[in-house]
């Protein structure tokens, strides 16, 4: 299994074998906990400086491990999408 892991990471994919999950960059955290997002990422997810990104995490047997960067007004379209149909649904029962 180690070595399929292994193998995933360097293909730099998820060992899913997904596209949509790739490891493209490894960045440094600095003292005061700032971070780089590397050039072609940003570039690719069309993020520009003053951009609001919403952090998300997941937990694994209590501790954190993943952290996912999703673009605040793409997060708030999504919850729209997502909640909005369910919301007409609770107001035409009342």
């Amino acid at each position: 299994m180690a070595q399929r892991e292994e193998k995933s990471v360097q293909q730099g994919k998820t060992e899913c074998g997904s596209q949509c999950c790739r490891v493209h960059a490894l960045v440094s955290v600095d003292d005061r906990g700032q971070m780089v997002l590397p050039k072609e990422i940003r570039k690719r997810a069309n993020i520009r400086g003053g951009d609001k990104l919403a952090i998300t995490s997941l937990e694994k047997e209590g501790k954190v491990c993943c952290i996912l960067l999703t673009k605040a007004d793409e997060l708030a379209d999504l919850v729209r999408a997502t909640l909005g149909p369910v919301a007409e649904e609770i107001l035409k029962a009342k």
